[in-house]
């Protein structure tokens, strides 16, 4: 199974995923931008370098990370249960953001292309507050996207949101304001593998 943990930044998802790895090392974890070698290098550009890129040039390039992702991890481990934080709902949501003449089915399309026509078979999507994310945030350095402002990442959310319902894939939404043995009693039941 390939389940995507879907969330803007503070919203709880790299802490299940490290619970779930925690219980069972047989998990695949990954993540994007930036798991293989040509990501890291996408990644430096994305969110550390100081280029301004369009936002064209920016969709094609998670869109490239996203291909060689599918290529160097995703489908090198088909047989395990394979865990991404973030993938191609974060990336349209982030197009749509920058761009909202773009549409939504176009883009799932180009992503599928990217997946190798795979998309996820789940995914978990944590809802934060601008309130929690308020008082997150502000404890943790920020990158070129997270410097976009609060209103920004709130936006970018309201769009993972849009594309979610439109997926055609099985999904659930998860409140980022829960406990966390609470969300990580929701995340295992809705997996439903042995841990």
């Amino acid at each position: 199974m390939f389940a995507l943990f879907e969330g803007i930044d503070t919203s709880g998802k790299t802490t299940q995923i490290e619970k779930l790895k925690s219980i069972n090392a047989d998990i695949k974890t990954t993540f994007e931008p930036g798991a293989t070698k040509l990501g890291k290098e996408l990644r430096a550009i994305l969110l550390e370098k100081d280029l301004q890129i369009s936002a064209t040039a920016e969709l094609l390039l998670f869109l490239a990370d996203r291909a060689e992702h599918y290529d160097k991890i995703i489908s090198q481990n088909a047989n395990k249960l394979i865990i991404s934080d973030r993938g191609f709902l974060s990336g349209i949501a982030y197009a749509l953001t920058n761009n909202q003449t773009l549409d939504i089915s176009f883009l799932i399309e180009m992503n599928r292309f990217a997946l190798g026509g795979k998309l996820p078979d789940k995914i978990l999507f944590f809802k934060t507050t601008k309130e929690l994310l308020k008082s997150r945030i502000k404890i943790k350095s920020h990158d070129k996207i997270e410097n976009r402002g609060i209103e920004y990442l709130l936006k970018v959310q309201e769009n993972m949101e849009k594309v979610l319902k439109k997926a055609g894939i099985e999904y659930i939404i998860l409140d980022a304001n829960e406990t966390i043995e609470n969300l990580h009693a929701r995340v295992k039941k809705f997996l439903n593998c042995a841990f």
